[in-house]
């Protein structure tokens, strides 16, 4: 059997969950591949519509505007600027599935569910799901011959329910990627990284964009004798102003890009990010999170739902503040001494069963 999952390139929570995604079905039998939304539509407008989320969040209460007023409800400026970017996605998804043969299609963003639906009907058998990990699903996450939802909250499946009343919603913990589950001890990940086994220490990160005032955060945090991991994801500023920041203090350890984030958060004695599925892999770990409200729209939403999944606080919005509030984290938490607590079992049952109620059985 195979699979085709539809991810999408704006930040890196997408394509986190496709990986997930895929090594699950893989682990199954099923061969996968992996395409890029943003890339179906093009080079121009793909990069147009980047551009665009980038200026919107650029400019406070834009996003947060946009979000509330058209994603969520479906205003008529939303649901225009989908059918547009479905337009263009159509074409070369049906490209890729008249190439090879498949049983089912995952979106694993909102764009690619509506040209899923149009899709539908021209490839008889294809089953479609739609993967969503955010708290409120938007309506551009719904289409009426969607067979399955994916969530991973109550919340959720009521926000699909909204708009899809007869809905096939599975209600599923969030998966991590499997590096996740089989990270290294902390002394093991401290010994590789050079930094003091019985110092402080944070892992801070937000997304592969680095949003947020993380050079401020690493040094505030480093001033006060604390080990700073600070990750710029594909940000190159922000790396080069954290490097330049760790010349005047050898407390913060600076990084880009990086495929280490297991031994980084195995590290670390908490976890200084923003809501998304970094939370997720931290709790996989067992770590703590302190969670920044710099992300609105979606992302303030989110934020609300990991306070209530608990082992997390939210940090105030000046630096003094969040230099409090981490002190005060890491007084009161104990990492635990295993270095994951929680396994891929309950995700993988719960993925199973909801593959199996549109009728997808385990590969023989």
């Amino acid at each position: 059997m195979h699979a085709l999952l539809v991810s999408g390139s704006i930040g890196m929570g997408h394509d986190v969950m496709a990986e997930a995604c895929a090594a699950s079905l893989e682990n199954r039998g099923w061969t996968t591949e992996t395409v890029d939304s943003i890339r179906l539509l093009g080079e121009h407008s793909g990069g147009v519509g980047e551009r665009v989320f980038r200026a919107m969040l650029a400019v406070p209460g834009v996003y947060d505007a946009f979000h509330f007023e058209q994603l969520r409800p479906g205003g008529r400026l939303a649901m225009l600027a989908e059918r547009e970017s479905s337009r263009r996605i159509v074409p070369a998804l049906d490209a890729q599935l008249r190439k090879r043969p498949t049983d089912l299609l995952v979106s694993i963003f909102a764009t690619a569910a509506g040209a899923a639906h149009r899709l539908k009907p021209s490839h008889p058998g294809l089953r479609t799901a739609v993967f969503c990990t955010d708290v409120c699903p938007h309506r551009i996450w719904v289409h009426e011959s969607t067979d399955l939802y994916l969530v991973t909250s109550e919340t959720a499946r009521g926000f699909v329910r909204r708009f899809h009343p007869r809905a096939e919603v599975a209600v599923v913990p969030a998966p991590a990627r499997p590096p996740f589950y089989t990270p290294p001890t902390q002394a093991d990940a401290r010994r590789e990284l050079g930094i003091d086994p019985d110092g402080r220490c944070v892992l801070l990160m937000a997304g592969s964009w680095g949003i947020g005032p993380l050079r401020e955060i690493a040094t505030g945090l480093a001033a006060a004798g604390i080990y700073v991991i600070a990750v710029a994801g594909r940000n190159a500023v922000l790396e080069a102003s954290l490097r330049d920041a760790a010349t005047a203090n050898p407390h913060i350890v600076p990084l880009g890009f990086t495929d280490q984030v297991p031994t980084l958060m195995a590290a670390s004695d908490l976890v200084i990010t923003t809501s998304g599925d970094t939370c997720t892999e931290a709790r996989v770990i067992g770590r703590h999170l302190l969670l920044l409200d710099v992300v609105p729209g979606h992302g303030r939403e989110n934020l609300q739902h990991e306070l209530e999944r608990g082992d997390a606080d939210v940090a105030p919005g000046d630096p003094d503040g969040l230099l409090r509030a981490a002190l005060a984290c890491l007084d009161r938490i104990q990492p635990p001494t295993r270095p994951a607590v929680i396994t891929p079992d309950g995700w993988e049952r719960a993925f199973e069963k909801a593959l199996a109620s549109i009728g997808i059985a385990e590969p023989s």
